[in-house]
């Protein structure tokens, strides 16, 4: 594959809108903010990634302002100049800069995007050829939708119906101590046969295991990341209580941290967030284990713009991942995207792999400029 020299990399703090606030456990969220990536080569190519921080450290401990001090300052400065075979090597060359993960993915992601371009490729073509010819890409990534916490069952209900008539046929619930066996309840009543799960971002601690064996009862797909949001020894003591399988999200930062999770028993399914494990490079690396092992894998989303959507969407359409994604359509977020075209279900519950080169999409720049000014209003620290 030809080589790229990378010549510029700029960063684009960007707010935008969200068609209806999104709330979990550790607060809600009604705009999305995000530092885009725009990397640019010698040979006159641009690439795209997308840094899914947010405005708080709440999923994480990454934020707008620590991505806007980190990438530039530290991260760029070891790439700017520097010639890529594969944009495999990118960890390695970003090593020294401990943790960030967040805000690491979104440059890798970049350089994927344009590696992809410059070779005339699709970004989904590109992950296969770092895999065995028997991991094709589908060509689709099938998908669910996660919903956050309403005020009443009766309002969650709602919503599940809009959804499940929208075409979605996995749903998922944002719970927390004092909101999850009677919405589990409640929902399951009024949906017997929805693939259902719940997810509790860390909001549990082990002394609520008798608590949380009521869920059992439900038949849920999985319970997501009940535990510490770092914590892989609790979660192997809790899920042998539980009947119901739990997902480890937050938990899993890297492939090592995979194999200790499985090794110990802490879980028996994973959401895989490319943003979370620092890039492709690293989720490949856990893809071929989950594969090995035959552990089910989705892939989860930080409610991306159409930038990390369409690389998680490529990502999600290759055949390891065997459960449906949280890589929702683009109207379940937004009234206008950054990028275009636009990400729509399928009445199958699937979303289709952009068919153009590199990650697919177009970020239109007028578009960018805006979405940064709304920043500049918004922006809490300026």
């Amino acid at each position: 594959m030809r080589p790229i020299t990378i010549k510029a990399i700029k960063f684009h703090p960007i707010s935008l809108p969200y068609v209806e606030p999104f709330r979990t456990s550790f607060g809600e969220e009604p705009f999305k903010a995000a530092v885009l990536v725009e990397l640019t080569t010698e040979e006159g190519v641009t690439g795209w990634g997308e840094a899914a921080v947010e405005t708080k450290p709440g999923y994480g401990p990454e934020t707008m302002i620590t991505a806007l001090h980190i990438l530039p300052h530290f991260v760029s400065t070891r790439l700017v100049g520097k010639t890529i075979n594969h944009p495999t090597e990118i960890p390695a060359m970003i090593r020294a800069v401990r943790g960030n993960n967040h805000a690491k993915a979104g440059v890798e992601a970049a350089v994927w995007d344009a590696f992809a371009k410059a070779n005339d490729m699709r970004l989904v073509e590109l992950f296969e050829s770092c895999l065995s010819e028997d991991h094709r890409s589908r060509g689709y990534a099938t998908v669910g939708v996660s919903i956050g916490i309403r005020p009443t069952v009766e309002a969650t209900v709602e919503i599940i119906q809009k959804r499940v008539d929208q075409g979605y046929k996995r749903i998922k619930l944002k719970i927390e101590p004092g909101w999850d066996v009677e919405l589990a309840k409640g929902v399951r009543a009024a949906f017997p046969d929805v693939m259902l799960m719940l997810d509790a971002n860390s909001a549990y601690t082990l002394a609520d295991a008798d608590h949380l064996k009521q869920l059992d009862a439900y038949n849920l797909l999985m319970i997501e990341q009940p535990l510490g949001h770092e914590d892989i020894y609790q979660h192997s003591l809790l899920q042998p209580q539980l009947q119901t399988p739990i997902c480890l999200d937050e938990s899993i930062k890297s492939a090592d941290d995979l194999r200790l999770a499985i090794k110990v028993g802490a879980c028996r399914i994973l959401n895989l967030k490319p943003a979370r494990v620092g890039g492709f490079t690293e989720s490949l690396e856990i893809y071929k284990f989950c594969v090995e092992h035959e552990i089910p894998l989705w892939i989860g989303g930080m409610l991306e713009t159409g930038v990390g959507r369409a690389g998680n969407t490529a990502f999600a359409s290759l055949p390891g991942v065997t459960l449906p994604c949280d890589i929702s359509a683009t109207d379940r977020y937004f009234k206008q995207d950054i990028s275009e075209p636009p990400f729509v279900l399928s009445p199958d519950s699937t979303l289709p792999v952009p068919e153009g080169p590199g990650i697919g999409v177009e970020v239109l720049s007028d578009r960018v400029e805006k979405a940064e000014a709304d920043w500049q209003e918004r922006d809490p620290f300026a």
